[in-house]
């Protein structure tokens, strides 16, 4: 990482959000030159705290807008953030899904093929499996998404290959379990509107913020009846960008990794840590299974191992909720100024 600083500028598109935005720390900080690209519908300028950092406010579908960029910055890689990615949401509204994650990403993607521009990092999901057949789940698992979300995550990865067919663009999609955690001094975080993850959630109901939480189901088959997910910090998602960004410069191929701990973490145990951690008791009721939520959902993280080089440096849930509970609770608030978002 050392040596960021003499490559040519990267493009990260959606930088003002969640993951984004904690990549861009990453990066720039490490030397990286770094032009965000975003509409700040969903991402905030507050979480840009790096000043070297190049910030453009725009829509990725402006072909005009992309192309000044490309020819005014000469980007040797895009990592790309700007997805709409509410499960329930997408099953509302699946054009908006289909425009934005699928029909918007072509832009840039016409830009990168005439500028010769050969690298492209996807923020992806495990929302591409679909429901697990088996568990854990690796790169080998069938890809049969049950919402519109994860279809349309699927359908980008699927033109990315087709892309390296046509005209040599190499990629790495990253697929993502349950991103969790905020930085360690509590300056960037998780700030969504609405909340839809359980451990901002679970800190909300404690802070007052909202009533109670809802534990949709207790009769699972797990060990305590609850629904296990496989929690990975920000801070090594964050990580595992800059490492796909080195094995593509370094001329690696592409790659499809699960990003996950390897080590599941139940909807109860969450709970019980955040009340460990905070002291407070969680306000919660019970209510039925949800439709479509499997018992287990727990990464195989070995191909990223083995391929970038990468893992979770921070597999603890407890440190999760406790850098979470650190941002929900400083100077901040948890939240971003949303004034700014206008300037």
């Amino acid at each position: 990482m050392s040596t960021l600083s003499s490559h040519r500028p990267l493009l990260v598109i959606g930088g003002a959000g969640y993951i984004g935005s904690h990549t861009v720390r990453h990066l720039a900080e490490a030397g990286q030159p770094v032009v965000v690209l975003d509409n700040f519908s969903l991402g905030h300028r507050g979480a840009i705290v790096t000043p070297s950092v190049t910030v453009v406010a725009g829509e990725l579908s402006d072909a005009e807008l992309i192309e000044s960029l490309f020819a005014e910055h000469h980007f040797d890689a895009v990592i790309h953030f700007a997805a709409c990615s509410v499960v329930g949401e997408s099953v509302a509204e699946p054009l908006k899904y289909y425009s934005n994650n699928v029909g918007a990403p072509l832009v840039v993607l016409e830009a990168m093929r005439r500028h010769r521009c050969q690298s492209f990092i996807l923020s992806s999901t495990a929302a591409t499996y679909g429901d697990p057949v088996t568990m854990p789940m690796d790169e080998r698992h069938p890809q049969q998404p049950i919402n519109p979300y994860g279809w349309s995550k699927f359908m980008l990865e699927r033109i990315l290959t087709d892309c390296q067919a046509a005209w040599g663009l190499r990629s790495v999609a990253l697929r993502y379990f349950n991103a969790a955690g905020a930085s360690e001094d509590g300056l960037i975080g998780e700030d969504h509107h609405p909340e839809t993850h359980l451990i901002p959630r679970v800190l909300m109901a404690i802070t007052g913020e909202i009533e109670k939480i809802t534990v949709f189901g207790r009769d699972y088959p797990t060990p305590d009846g609850t629904c296990i997910r496989d929690y990975i910090h920000v801070l090594d998602l964050a990580t595992a960008h800059a490492a796909a960004l080195a094995h593509l410069r370094n001329e690696g191929g592409s790659l499809r990794c699960n990003l996950g701990t390897g080590r599941g973490c139940s909807v109860q145990e969450i709970i019980s840590l955040a009340e460990a951690v905070t002291g407070k008791p969680v306000p919660l009721d019970y209510g039925p299974r949800r439709a479509g939520d499997p018992p287990s959902l727990v990464a195989d993280p070995t191909l990223a191992r083995t391929a970038l080089g990468w893992q979770a440096a921070h597999p603890d849930p407890r440190f999760m909720i406790e850098t979470a509970w650190r941002w929900l609770t400083g100077p901040q608030g948890g939240r971003y100024d949303r004034s700014a978002r206008a300037a």
